[in-house]
C-alpha cells in the first residue's frame, strides 16, 4: 500500500467522515487527531501522535511499504510528546488522561520503542522502580520526573534527560498526582535500549532547565529558583561545575538576572554545528531580541529585535534542529528570516506563497534536509501536516489534525490594538461568526484567558471561540497586562493587578467594542477560566452594569483561600509566586474577590467545577455556590467528579459547550440553530 493510502486509511478508521459542512458541538469537543508529526533523521519513518479510540497512541510508519504499527501508552495512558533518539529508536511520554486543563498531566515516565514496532519498553519512572524494586539499582532516582531534554546525532544509543525528584505526593495509586515543586533537578545520560542511567551534573538551584549542545554535552542551566529570580548558568566544557553567566552585549548591558527594570536573558537553543549559542535578549530600553553568543570568541550579537512584542520561538529550517529565523505574533504570526538567501528560507518563504493568510513551518527535518515535515496552520484552521521533498520540490498532505473542521465554515481572529485608560497600549482579538465579520451590535463574550501571567490569547484556532461563534455571538479577547509575549515589565504590570488594573484592561476592552459598534451594550457576557473565571466574576461584581452574565469555570473566588488551598501554596515556590502577584494586605484581597461583593452582583452566573482539580480545588467554586444559594441568587452550576483544572473527557467538553451556548442564548438573545449544531438536553443545574 503506499504512503498517501495508508494515511487514507488513518484518517478513515480514525475521524470517519472527511468533509464535514458545520460543525456540531460534538466535532467542536473532540481532540485534535493528529497534534504532533516528525521525520526520523534519516527519512525512513515518521512517527505521529495519533487518537485511536479515544486514546493518543503514537502511531509509526516506515514509508517506503507505508507498513505502519500503534504504540499504546500503558494503561490507559495517552501518549503526550515523543522524540527521535536516533533513525531507529523513539523515546516518549505518557500522561494521565484527565488531567491539566485540556491535556492529560504527565506522570513523569519515558518510554521507548523501535522504528518499526519492535521492543517497547519503559524506560524511566515510577511504574519501573515499582516493578523492579528488589533488584533496580535506581530504584531512588526512579521516584522522580524525567523530561527530554535533548539527543545525540554522535550517540544514537543515550539521550539527555533531566530528572527532578518528587517532593510530595497528591494520592499514592500509581500516577497519582505529584509535586517536583522546589526540587533540584539533574541532568542524566539515559540508554534508550534499557533505561540505563549515569548522572552528569545537578543544577545550580531549583526549577531549572537545561540547554545542550549538538555534542551531548549540557551547556546551560536556567530558570526562577525558589524566589522567582531568573538566573543563568554555564558548565564550561573545559571544567565540571557552573559559573554564572554575564556578559555585555554589542549596545548595552543584557540582564542575565531578572530585576525589576530589566527583563531575563536566558538560552534557548544552540545552532546545528554548535558555533553560537541562540540567547533571548531582554534590554532596558530597546525592546525585545534574540541574540547569538558565540562561545569561542565570547562575543555577543543582536540578530533580532522588536519594540513591541517578544519571540515565540525560533524558526527551524528543513534540517533537523537548523536555526534559520525566529517567529512572533504582533497581532498575526510573523517571522523575520536571518539570511533570507538561504535555501531553507527561499524553500519556507515558496511555501507561505503558497498558502496566504497561513502559518507556515518546518516542525521537523531529517539530518540532511531532504524531507521535512511541514505545518500549516491558521485562526480557523486547526492545521495540517505536510511531507516537503527539498529536492523534488513536491509538497505532499500527510495528516489533518481535525478532518472533520471545514476552515471555511470557522471564524477568523481580527487583530486590534487600543489605549487603555492609563495610556498603555494593549492587542487583542475580536471573532465574528462567520460571514458577519462586518455586522454591527452583536450579542457579544468577552473571553478572559487564564494564567494570568506566562499566557496571552494568540492567532490561533480556538475550539472555545468557535462554539460561541457559531452560536451567532461575537467573542472578544484581550491581552490585558500581565500577559506574556509583551515582555517583563508588561508582566510586572500585573502584579498586585488581580481586580485593579487587570480587571479595568477587561473593561476597557469591552468599551473599546462598544464603541466601535461590534457589541450590543445590552447583550454582553463575561466568559473564562481559571484565572479567566475570576475575572468573569469579578468583571460582573467590579461592573455589574456591563454585563448581563458571567461564566466562571475552573476559576477562583476567594483570593486569600489561595494561601492555603491548592497545589501553588504547597512549595516554598508557590508561597513567593502569591506574595509577588498578590500582595499579602487580606483586606484588599477580600476586596478584590467576588465571593465577598455578591451585594453588587446583578449578573447571571454560571459556575464550572472539576472535582479532582488541585490547582484551583473546588472549595472555591463550592464556597460561592453555597454564598449565592444563601442569598437566594439564582445560578447554573455544573460539577464533574472526575475532571481536574479544565475537562478533558470528550463528552463532558460537548455537555459544557451546549450548557455555554445555552446559558448565553438565554440571557443575551437566542443563539443560532444549525442542522449540525443543535444544542440538545439541558445538563447543568438551576438553583
Amino acid at each position: 500500500m503506499k504512503l498517501r493510502h495508508w494515511i487514507v486509511a488513518l484518517l478513515l478508521l480514525f475521524t470517519g467522515a472527511l468533509h464535514a459542512q458545520t460543525a456540531s458541538i460534538a466535532d467542536l469537543a473532540r481532540h485534535s487527531q493528529y497534534n504532533s508529526v516528525k521525520i526520523s533523521p534519516d527519512g525512513e519513518y515518521l512517527a505521529a501522535t495519533a487518537v485511536v479510540k479515544g486514546q493518543t497512541v503514537l502511531a509509526l510508519i516506515h514509508i517506503a511499504d507505508s507498513k505502519g504499527k500503534l504504540i499504546r501508552g500503558q494503561e490507559t495512558s495517552d501518549v503526550i510528546d515523543f522524540w527521535w533518539a536516533s533513525s531507529n529508536r523513539v523515546v516518549y511520554s505518557v500522561g494521565i488522561p484527565r488531567g491539566g486543563y485540556d491535556r492529560p498531566l504527565p506522570t513523569g515516565e519515558l518510554f521507548g520503542v523501535n522504528a518499526d514496532g519492535s521492543d517497547p519498553k519503559l524506560l524511566y519512572g515510577q511504574r519501573k522502580a515499582l516493578m523492579n524494586s528488589a533488584s533496580n539499582k535506581h530504584h531512588g532516582v526512579e521516584l522522580g520526573a524525567a523530561t527530554f531534554i535533548a539527543s545525540n546525532p554522535y550517540d544514537p544509543f543515550h539521550v539527555l534527560i533531566s530528572i527532578s525528584r518528587f517532593e510530595k505526593a497528591y494520592g499514592s495509586a500509581v500516577g497519582a498526582l505529584r509535586s517536583t515543586a522546589d526540587a533540584v533537578p539533574a541532568a542524566y545520560s539515559m540508554d534508550v535500549r534499557d533505561g540505563a542511567l549515569a548522572e552528569i551534573i545537578a543544577a545550580p538551584a531549583p526549577n531549572m532547565q537545561f540547554v545542550a549542545d549538538h555534542q551531548g554535552r549540557i551547556r546551560f542551566a536556567y530558570g526562577g529558583g525558589i524566589n522567582g529570580n531568573g538566573k543563568v548558568y554555564i558548565h564550561p566544557t573545559d571544567s565540571f561545575g557552573w559559573r554564572p553567566l554575564s556578559k555585555t552585549g554589542d549596545e548595552q548591558p543584557f540582564a542575565m538576572e531578572l530585576t525589576h527594570s530589566t527583563g531575563f536573558t536566558y538560552p534557548m537553543a544552540f545552532s546545528r554545528d554548535d558555533s553560537v549559542a541562540y540567547f533571548h535578549c531582554a534590554r532596558a530600553n530597546t525592546g525585545y531580541g534574540i541574540c547569538r553568543w558565540n562561545p569561542a570568541s565570547d562575543t555577543w550579537q543582536t540578530v533580532w529585535t522588536n519594540p513591541k512584542v517578544e519571540t515565540d520561538g525560533l524558526l527551524m529550517g528543513t534540517t533537523y534542529d537548523d536555526v534559520i529565523g525566529v517567529s512572533f505574533t504582533d497581532g498575526r504570526p510573523g517571522m523575520s528570516l536571518f539570511d533570507s538567501q538561504s535555501a531553507d528560507a527561499k524553500a519556507l518563504v515558496t511555501l507561505l506563497n503558497q498558502f496566504p493568510g497561513e502559518s507556515v513551518r518546518f516542525v521537523s527535518g531529517t539530518s540532511d534536509g531532504r524531507l521535512s515535515i511541514v505545518l500549516v496552520e491558521a485562526d480557523a484552521d486547526p492545521g495540517t501536516f505536510y511531507l516537503y521533498d527539498r529536492d523534488a520540490k513536491k509538497l505532499t498532505v500527510l495528516l489533518s489534525r481535525a478532518s472533520w473542521i471545514n476552515p471555511e465554515r470557522m471564524a477568523g481572529k481580527q487583530p486590534f490594538e487600543f489605549a487603555a485608560r492609563d495610556g498603555l497600549k494593549l492587542q487583542g482579538y475580536v471573532s465574528f461568526p462567520s460571514g458577519q465579520e462586518n455586522a454591527k451590535h452583536l450579542p457579544m463574550v468577552v473571553f478572559v484567558h487564564g494564567g494570568p501571567y506566562g499566557i496571552r490569547d494568540k492567532w490561533d484556532y480556538d475550539p472555545l471561540v468557535q462554539v460561541m461563534t457559531t452560536y451567532g455571538y461575537a467573542v472578544l479577547q484581550v491581552n490585558f497586562r500581565g500577559s506574556s509575549g509583551y515582555g517583563d515589565n508588561f508582566g510586572r504590570a500585573g502584579w498586585g493587578e488581580w481586580g485593579g488594573k487587570m480587571q479595568d484592561d477587561v473593561t476597557d476592552a469591552t468599551h473599546w467594542a462598544i464603541a466601535q459598534g461590534i457589541a450590543d451594550p445590552q447583550r454582553i457576557c463575561i466568559f473564562g477560566a481559571s484565572y479567566g473565571g475570576y475575572s468573569a466574576l469579578e468583571g460582573a461584581v467590579k461592573e455589574p452594569d456591563l454585563y448581563k452574565c458571567a461564566i466562571g469555570y475552573v476559576g477562583i473566588y476567594d483570593l486569600s483561600l489561595m494561601y492555603t488551598r491548592g497545589d501553588i501554596p504547597q512549595s516554598a515556590s508557590g508561597e513567593n509566586y502569591l506574595q509577588r502577584v498578590l500582595g499579602n494586605d487580606m483586606g484588599v484581597l477580600a476586596r478584590r474577590s467576588p465571593i465577598d461583593q455578591l451585594d453588587r452582583l446583578k449578573a447571571k452566573v454560571m459556575l464550572v467545577v472539576g472535582d479532582k482539580d488541585t490547582r484551583v480545588p473546588p472549595v472555591q467554586g463550592n464556597n460561592l455556590h453555597n454564598e449565592l444559594l444563601k442569598r437566594h441568587i439564582a445560578h447554573e452550576w455544573m460539577e464533574k467528579p472526575d475532571e481536574m483544572h479544565g475537562f478533558y473527557d470528550e463528552a463532558n467538553l460537548a455537555e459544557l459547550y451546549a450548557n455555554v451556548v445555552r446559558f448565553l442564548g438565554a440571557n443575551i438573545g437566542p443563539y443560532v440553530t444549525t442542522t449540525n449544531a443543535a444544542v440538545t438536553n439541558k445538563t447543568a443545574s438551576v438553583h
